[in-house]
C-alpha cells in the first residue's frame, strides 16, 4: 500500500494536473478578491469563472506528458486528446449549460408571479461553464505549471 501512495507521489503528470487546477482555483478566489473587493472561499471548489481549472488542469497534464515523454509518446497522445474534450466540453456544452439554467430559473420565477411552480427540486447552478478566454487563459496556465513540474 506504501509503494501505491508513494507512486502517486512520484507521478509527475499527477503532480501537474493536482498543481494546474489548485492553483487555478486559488486564483477564482484571489481575483474575486481583487476585483470585487470580497471574499468568496466557496469559489475555490466551484466550477466556472476565470481561469478555467478544468483547461489548467488538463493541460497541466498534457504539457507534462510532452515535456517527460515527448510529443509522440502515448502518455501525450492520451493526455492531448483528453485536453482537447475536456476544454471542448468547457467552452460548449457546459457553458450552454449555464445558459438553460440561467433561462429556466427565468420561468420558474415567471411561475412563480402567475402564483403557479414549475419545481421545488435543487436550485440550479449558472456557472458551470466558460468563456473561450477563461479556458484559453487556463490552458495558458496549466501549460505553465505542466512544464514547471516537469522539469523539476
Amino acid at each position: 500500500m506504501g509503494e501505491f501512495f508513494m507512486g502517486l507521489l512520484e507521478n509527475r503528470i499527477l503532480l501537474a494536473a493536482v498543481a494546474g487546477w489548485f492553483l487555478a482555483q486559488a486564483a477564482k478566489v484571489v481575483l474575486i478578491l481583487i476585483m470585487e473587493r470580497r471574499f468568496v472561499p466557496e469559489r475555490f471548489f466551484g466550477s466556472g469563472g476565470m481561469p478555467s481549472s478544468h483547461s489548467a488542469t488538463v493541460c497541466a497534464m498534457a504539457s507534462a506528458s510532452a515535456a517527460l515523454y515527448g510529443s509522440g509518446s502515448f502518455q501525450f497522445a492520451v493526455t492531448a486528446i483528453v485536453a482537447f474534450i475536456v476544454m471542448y466540453d468547457a467552452c460548449n456544452v457546459r457553458l450552454e449549460t449555464g445558459k438553460q439554467a440561467v433561462a429556466i430559473k427565468e420561468l420558474q420565477e415567471l411561475f412563480r408571479r402567475m402564483g403557479k411552480s414549475l419545481s421545488a427540486e435543487e436550485k440550479l447552478k449558472e456557472l458551470v461553464g466558460h468563456t473561450l478566454s477563461q479556458v484559453l487563459v487556463g490552458g495558458f496556465l496549466g501549460i505553465l505549471i505542466g512544464v514547471a513540474v516537469a522539469l523539476i
